[in-house]
């Protein structure tokens, strides 16, 4: 965004601001949301589609279609075209008024390539108002049909040229901030080029998922910036369509957070995600540029033992029942009597470990036969509090040495399906000693491409207010007035948007401290095994 003064900005946009945004979630691919939301970020309206569902002739399962080709997994594009046609129906039918819109915003899934060919460039330049757009961007749109998407994990040859070619992985990391995965897009390019190279020659442009979206609202190939938009549905020309973004950092943005807060998603597979000032140097995990902080960068790292290891052991030491689970963690005192656990029952990320370690309060790291731990602990209840504190105490090594530094004013924002559960989430705020949060507003990657859309408008505005200025020989506004900063401004209208849950035992800091440095020795001797 292009920085400019403040103005007052209650009469530049009073009584006309709507914001509109359009998602294709990685977390929930199987479906299309769209939102309309006031001046004051309420909302007006809104929609979805499902695509196995609503659009049956795609015969996707759970959004993505499957290839006999082992890790393949990709989609038919036509199928998010069609999706767009139904969402904004649906979102008029729900009381929306189009014509109001001044910002467009949106996030997609993160990974995923789309090739555009040259008569869908043309067509896409030169979209007719009174057609559909699905019937006009059709297969001949694109040279390939079967695009790749985030799940697709069949490039791990792709990846190790491609770090190969750069001069090893240690260089990936520096000049991208990840190592090369097999579900990004880089080595999904370099298979198409590979293995469907006259496709790949008639390739006229490349587009990410997030900005294939923009640029069906564009009329044009999306840049990495805004510009004017209108469309078949009503949309003023004047309406700007902002950069659409990656669902991870839609979602940073929906949650409008402060620079000491960490996000954690408890889901499937749990997620880490944090501010930082300074790029760390990991080999796992990813390292991504800030989508509101100029200069700062987002870490985010993926656990892969998340709530299917505690759904099984919900299943066998409670019967598969969450109360019961509750009443077991919380009978067992904090630190567990000195009984940990590591259960890493897929092969986890970090450490790139698979197996299971059970350590009572007698066994340690000093000789390699205590060091082996014990096959099961005496009690469910001891087996439940080691395996949520064990699960914590992991992410809380794996966030510190991303480079977040935890203090006083440090909190925890919970997300996913575990955030309904107080008990674990008392775990996490005494093993993290920060007080925890869950958001007012669930679909925190909807909302917050909504609310990079007002923003936009809001810098959009400053812009001509510093011209008229400038023309104006106004000198001394345009030097000593700037813009407000996402947060503060964002937080001007959703003031409350996070509630807290629970807050850390005064004694959590001396029981955890020395914890999360034997939990590192544990991780360490199941990296022998």
């Amino acid at each position: 965004m292009k920085p400019a003064v403040l103005p007052d900005f209650s009469l530049l946009l009073a009584g006309r601001v709507m914001c509109f945004f359009l998602c294709l979630p990685f977390l929930i691919l199987f479906q299309l949301k769209a939102v309309q939301l006031s001046s004051n970020l309420e909302v007006i309206a809104i929609a979805e589609v499902k695509f196995d569902s609503d659009l049956p002739e795609f015969r996707t399962s759970g959004g993505a279609n499957s290839s006999s080709t082992k890790h393949e997994v990709f989609v038919q594009p036509v199928m998010w075209v069609k999706a767009i046609d139904i969402v904004l129906d649906r979102l008029v039918m729900q009381g929306a008024d189009l014509s109001t819109v001044l910002a467009i915003g949106g996030s997609a899934q993160q990974h995923g390539s789309l090739y555009w060919s040259r008569h869908g460039v043309k067509t896409l330049r030169n979209l007719n108002s009174d057609k559909f757009l699905h019937v006009q961007i059709d297969d001949s749109a694109f040279t390939v049909n079967r695009t790749p998407i985030w799940m697709d994990g069949s490039t791990e040859k792709q990846c190790v040229e491609m770090e190969t070619a750069i001069g090893g992985r240690a260089e990936m990391l520096n000049i991208s901030g990840s190592k090369c995965y097999a579900r990004f897009t880089g080595p999904q390019i370099r298979k198409i080029y590979q293995e469907r190279s006259n496709a790949y020659e008639e390739t006229q442009r490349i587009s990410l998922v997030s900005s294939f979206c923009a640029s069906v609202f564009l009329g044009d190939i999306a840049p990495i910036d805004y510009g004017d938009a209108s469309e078949r549905f009503g949309f003023s020309p004047e309406c700007i369509v902002t950069a659409f973004t990656g669902d991870n950092l839609s979602a940073l943005s929906g949650m409008v957070l402060e620079q000491n807060c960490l996000v954690m998603s408890l889901g499937t597979s749990d997620t880490l995600i944090m501010n930082l000032k300074e790029q760390p140097r990991l080999e796992e995990g990813h390292v991504l540029c800030h989508p509101t902080e100029i200069g700062h960068f987002v870490g985010l790292m993926c656990f892969r033992n998340g709530s299917l290891v505690r759904d099984l052991f919900n299943k066998i030491e409670a019967s598969s029942d969450w109360n019961k689970f509750n009443e077991l963690l919380d009978s067992t005192p904090r630190g567990n009597y000195g009984n940990m656990a590591l259960h890493f029952h897929s092969i986890e990320i970090i450490p790139n470990v698979k197996g299971v370690l059970r350590w009572t309060r007698n066994n340690s790291s000093e000789n390699s036969e205590t060091a082996k731990g014990v096959q099961k602990f005496l009690s469910p209840q001891t087996e439940i509090r080691a395996l949520i504190e064990g699960q914590m105490l992991h992410k809380r090594a794996v966030a510190s040495d991303m480079g977040f530094h935890f203090g006083d004013e440090t909190k925890i924002v919970a997300t996913g399906g575990a955030s309904v559960n107080k008990s674990i989430l008392q775990v996490i705020s005494d093993v993290f000693n920060a007080p925890v949060f869950v958001q007012n507003e669930s679909e925190a990657a909807l909302f917050g491409a909504a609310y990079r859309a007002k923003y936009a408008i809001y810098l959009n505005s400053l812009v001509d207010v510093s011209r008229i200025c400038h023309e104006n020989n106004n000198v001394q506004h345009t030097a000593t007035t700037g813009p407000l900063s996402y947060l503060d401004y964002i937080t001007r209208f959703i003031p409350n948007h996070l509630r807290i849950v629970c807050e850390p035992s005064k004694d959590c800091e001396q029981i955890y401290s020395p914890m999360v440095e034997r939990y590192r020795k544990m991780a360490l001797i199941l990296a022998k095994k």
